[in-house]
Parts: C-alpha cells; sequence; structure tokens
C-alpha cells in the first residue's frame, strides 16, 4: 500500500514516468560566445580580421519537455555553423544534457559581423589570425553544448502561446530584373538599368511566447525572414537582434532571453533599392531591430494559448544531387581562386563561382547531404530546421503546405550548405544561383521533404 502510494506521488510530481503528455516544462538560457579580436571575420570574400566589439554575439537556447520528449532549438549570433561544428556540438549537447542530438535544431542567425568559421576562405588564413580562430572553432561546440545544459537544466512548468505579425518596411526583395533581361542582386540604389524585383517578401514576424506557471516572462521567440548583413565594419555585432533583444529585455525584465531565428531569407535584405538614403551601419541595424520590436508589442495584444499536446521531433537526410564540370572549368577556377585577397581580386561573383566549383570538385559525384528537421508541439506549432540560406519561394511554400497553423522555418540550421535557391531562380542566374552547390530542384526537394514530415507528425494520435 505504501509503495502504491509512493508512486502515485511520484506520477504526480512529474517524476519522470508516465509523465502527462499535456504537462509541458519549458527551459532557457543565453551565453556569450564573443570571440577575440584578430579572428577572421565572416560574410565577404575578403579577409577582415576584427578589431572590437559594439555588442556580444550570443547563443541563446530554448528547451521543451512534454511527456518523454525533450527537445532543444538554439540560435547563435554566427554568420553560419559548418557541419562538423554542428554535428559535434549537438554530440556535446547530447551528452551534457540527455536531449537526442537529432532533436536539437542548431541554427545561425547569419550576423555578417561575426567570426569565419568555414569555407574555402579558411584556408587563405594563417599566422596570429589563424590561431586565434583555429582555437575559437575549437571551443565554440562546448559553449553550445553548455547553453543547452543550462536550458535543460532550468526546466519549470510553463505556458506557451502564439501570434503572427506583419512587417513590409525593413526586408526588400533583392533579386531584380535588369533593362537588358538578365537579373541581378542587388543592383543599387536608384540604378535606372533596374525594371522589378523578382518575387516578394515574407512579412511574417512569428512570435512563441513562453512564461512560467506563474505567468512571469520566460522567453520571446522571434521569426522574421530577414538577411542580416546591415551593419558592416570590422566590430562584432550581433546586428538588429540586438535591438530587438535590449528593447524586449527594458520592457519585461532581466530574466526574459530574446530568442531570434532567421526565416526563409536567402534573396531577401534591407536595402530599399528605391531610396537613395544610406542603410548601413549600427544606426540602421538599431532603427530595424526597433521597428520588429515594436511589431513583436503589437502582436502580442492577439496572443492565443498553445495547448501542450505531444513534442515530436523528427529529421531527414536528403541527398542533393550535384553539378559536373569539367577539368577545364575546375582549372580556371583555381586559378581565380589564387586571386583570393590579393590587389588584382577579381571581386565577390567570379570568387563565388569559383570557390563553388572547386566545392563540388572535391566531392568527386558525391550528392551533398542535408537534413531537414521538425518539431512540433501537439497540432500547434512547429518548427522546420533547414540547412543553408533557403529563398523565401521554398519557405513560403511550407507554410501554405503545413498542417499546423503556425510553422516557423528555421533556416541555416545543422549544417551549412550555402544559398538554396528555387529552379526558376536557377534558370534566372544570378549571384545567388552562382554560389550554390547542387543541381537544380535541390531546394525543392528540401520543401517536400519538410512538407512530408510536417503531414506525417500532424496526423499521428496525440498521446
Amino acid at each position: 500500500m505504501r509503495a502504491a502510494a509512493s508512486l502515485v506521488l511520484l506520477l504526480l510530481a512529474g517524476g519522470g514516468i508516465g509523465v502527462r503528455a499535456d504537462v509541458l516544462r519549458a527551459g532557457r538560457a543565453a551565453i556569450k560566445i564573443t570571440p577575440p579580436v584578430g579572428i577572421p571575420m565572416a560574410g565577404y570574400y575578403n579577409t577582415r580580421l576584427a578589431e572590437g566589439t559594439h555588442d556580444d554575439l550570443w547563443a541563446k537556447a530554448l528547451v521543451l519537455e512534454s511527456g518523454a520528449v525533450r527537445v532543444a532549438i538554439v540560435a547563435c549570433d554566427l554568420v553560419n555553423i559548418p557541419a562538423d561544428i554542428s554535428a559535434t556540438a549537438r554530440k556535446q549537447a547530447e551528452a551534457a544534457s540527455g536531449i537526442p542530438a537529432s532533436n536539437i535544431i542548431l541554427s545561425a542567425t547569419h550576423s555578417h559581423t561575426g567570426p569565419l568559421l568555414g569555407g574555402r576562405s579558411m584556408q587563405y588564413v594563417e599566422g596570429p589570425a589563424r590561431k586565434v580562430m583555429d582555437a575559437y572553432r575549437a571551443a565554440l561546440p562546448a559553449k553550445i553544448a553548455e547553453v543547452v545544459r543550462i536550458a535543460a537544466s532550468g526546466l519549470t512548468p510553463a505556458k506557451l502561446s502564439r501570434a503572427t505579425g506583419n512587417e513590409e518596411s525593413v526586408s526588400f526583395y533583392r533579386r531584380f530584373l535588369m533593362k537588358d533581361g538578365t537579373v541581378r542582386t542587388n543592383p543599387g540604389k536608384k540604378n535606372p538599368q533596374t525594371v522589378q524585383p523578382m518575387g516578394q517578401i515574407d512579412p511574417e514576424v512569428q512570435l512563441v511566447w513562453v512564461e512560467s506557471a506563474d505567468a512571469k516572462p520566460m522567453l520571446a521567440f522571434v521569426n522574421h525572414a530577414l538577411h542580416l548583413d546591415t551593419v558592416g565594419g570590422l566590430q562584432f555585432s550581433a546586428d538588429f537582434p540586438f535591438t530587438l533583444s535590449r528593447i524586449l529585455g527594458k520592457l519585461y525584465g532581466p530574466e526574459l532571453v530574446t530568442l531570434f531565428t532567421n526565416g526563409a531569407a536567402g534573396n531577401i535584405n534591407h536595402v530599399n533599392v528605391a531610396s537613395a538614403e544610406p542603410q548601413k551601419g549600427h544606426a540602421e541595424a538599431k532603427r530595424i531591430g526597433t521597428v520588429l520590436a515594436g511589431e513583436v508589442l503589437k502582436t502580442m495584444t492577439r496572443l492565443e494559448s498553445v495547448h501542450a499536446g505531444a513534442l515530436v521531433s523528427r529529421s531527414e537526410i536528403v541527398p542533393l544531387p550535384i553539378p559536373a564540370y569539367t577539368a577545364e572549368q575546375v582549372a580556371k577556377a583555381r586559378e581565380v581562386a589564387k586571386k583570393f585577397d590579393k590587389p588584382d581580386s577579381p571581386g565577390t561573383v567570379p570568387l563565388a563561382e569559383a570557390f563553388r566549383i572547386l566545392d563540388v570538385a572535391d566531392r568527386k559525384g558525391a550528392p551533398l547531404e542535408a537534413e531537414v528537421q521538425v518539431v512540433a508541439l501537439g497540432k500547434s506549432v512547429a518548427w522546420v530546421g533547414l540547412p543553408g540560406e533557403i529563398f523565401v519561394e521554398l519557405g513560403q511554400a511550407i507554410k501554405k503546405a503545413s498542417p499546423f497553423p503556425m510553422t516557423i522555418i528555421v533556416e541555416l540550421s545543422s549544417g551549412q550548405i550555402g544559398y538554396v535557391p528555387t529552379r526558376k531562380a536557377f534558370e534566372e542566374g544570378g549571384y545567388e544561383v552562382l554560389s550554390a552547390r547542387f543541381a537544380p530542384g535541390g531546394g525543392e526537394l528540401l520543401a517536400e521533404t519538410a512538407i512530408k514530415l510536417l503531414s506525417a507528425i500532424h496526423r499521428k494520435p496525440q498521446q
């Protein structure tokens, strides 16, 4: 009798055996991942050594638990997280927290004012800068694992709410039809040769609000599709999410973690080509962050409670076919690549094309493996983690086909495969296509896989 009573008490306390699927617990954490000065900075086809810090870079984590299932969603203020670092960080996070690596969506916000972590540009870094870069890369997985561990150790009964806002003034479709019939990325402000954009933005500002059982704010999960290439310069910065986080923190207290993830923003940025006004620097990032914070605050008036339900995580590796190049094309690419960082550098577009050819050639015909991840909470909210810089059309196709009322696209997750254009974009050409490492149709394969996983999860009976 006494043993039976003890078991009942254990079940009521949520002691890991028979925990009800509708009892949701959440934990969150944030730790600094700001590199030392002297490290090469990411985002461009030339070497830039960091000279200081405007605002710190962070790794932020949300851990959710329902029943016996736990998942983590992590965002880092980095331009990307290469596959080797991502895999190591997820394994270390599993060891530290007990959350399976497959249940961890690890993403980068795509800040261009962070450290260089991967890509062909790394081979040109030498001397003291190389030592700083290698040391930072080696230490980063443990820091990411630690933020997951801290979040998991702080799990507490929680309530989730969701709402979607609309902000059309800060993001712009960046691929334009020109008068000569070509398609050009960022053709320049007031360029008289510009005809029209080749598509439309995704204006959604998605918000998942997490608070404790006694209604104390814990975390604001914010998602919007917009390239983080606003600041420039040689100082570390999280770009506009810095201001977004600071404003929400001032309003709701220092315990609130604002976790920003980028939506499908491969062909979306902040540049309004119809305006002659400059749009670069910390003031512009502050403006964008303030606008987004304002939209989040307006959106909070429409929050709807999220019924916990079952927490489900699924992932699938998608082999993406790669193009074939001739020996002559590879040889020419090697000559172009040799001019990286030289006085006679050919510039971004030729280097992007050369690096792509060399990266693909190094694979010797092996397909590019890309992981698609889906995490869903009940029948209300789903997160889709996709590697690479996803074109907005692919993200919108996933959202439209998803059976969940809120589907959040988290790009640059679980590895980096570069730009992910649509078939249509491959036909049009342009910078992003010149950079893509796979054959036409690869983006659609990722979207189809995401939709398949979402549909399968939604059909699954709630436990």
